[in-house]
């Protein structure tokens, strides 16, 4: 019995022994560690890469945020040569006695066609209550050195622009028919055609929007 137990004894001592040779029984005191970390090599490679990643993003971020403000400057540009053009056509509808005339006008009171060549000045009486002057004409016209359109409710004099210096205006030109009165034979409407052509540009932008529009304005008031 005795020499069992000695022999059970001498194989688990010569067990243990084997088994820490082999690594089965590790101590967590004192045994050595065989985990790697980073190396500088692979930390100086992570961080250039994360580096360029976030330039190119930068970069591309900043880029887009340029053209979105390019972009809403342009349209407001846009948005002002809209706004001044739906004017003019509203203020022509509801006016009458147009006159318009390829040579310096000496009477904008009386009503005057200019269907074939147009010109760059229409003027007429507008439409206003009983209690306003209606014998200072509305004055449309455009500005070939200064290239905007102006508007004078003094019959030309005190104009002001309605178009932004942003906006060049190549060309514009009134079309006017139909000015004549009914007792003259006359049967058609009076209408107006406004061409106009130009560039529009925002202020740092590089491109510019060229635009070639056509307006049509018929008197409302009934003149057959």
């Amino acid at each position: 019995m005795k020499y069992r137990v000695s022999s059970m004894k001498f194989r688990k001592k010569n067990y243990h022994s084997s088994a820490r040779l082999h690594g089965f029984i590790r101590d967590t005191r004192y045994a050595i560690r065989d985990e790697r970390g980073f190396t500088l090599v692979e930390l100086i490679v992570s961080i250039g890469l994360f580096s360029i990643v976030m330039l190119v993003s930068v970069g591309a971020l900043l880029a887009l945020t340029g053209a979105n403000r390019k972009a809403q400057a342009l349209q407001s540009v846009m948005n002002n040569l809209n706004i001044a053009l739906d004017g003019m056509v509203r203020s022509i509808r509801m006016g009458s006695y147009y006159h318009c005339d390829t040579n310096t006008p000496s009477d904008i009171s009386v009503a005057k066609d200019c269907a074939i060549d147009g010109d760059s000045l229409i003027a007429f009486k507008p439409f206003c209550d009983e209690n306003c002057d209606q014998s200072n004409r509305w004055v449309y016209y455009y500005d070939v050195s200064d290239k905007r359109i102006y508007k004078s409710e003094q019959g030309g004099a005190n104009p002001v622009a309605l178009t932004s210096s942003e906006i060049t205006m190549d060309n514009m030109r009134f079309y006017v028919a139909g000015t004549a009165t009914g007792n003259s034979g006359d049967t058609e409407q009076p209408k107006v055609v406004i061409t106009l052509t130009g560039t529009a540009d925002a202020t740092n932008a590089k491109t510019k929007t060229t635009f070639n529009i056509q307006a049509t304005a018929v008197q409302r008031q009934l003149d057959l």
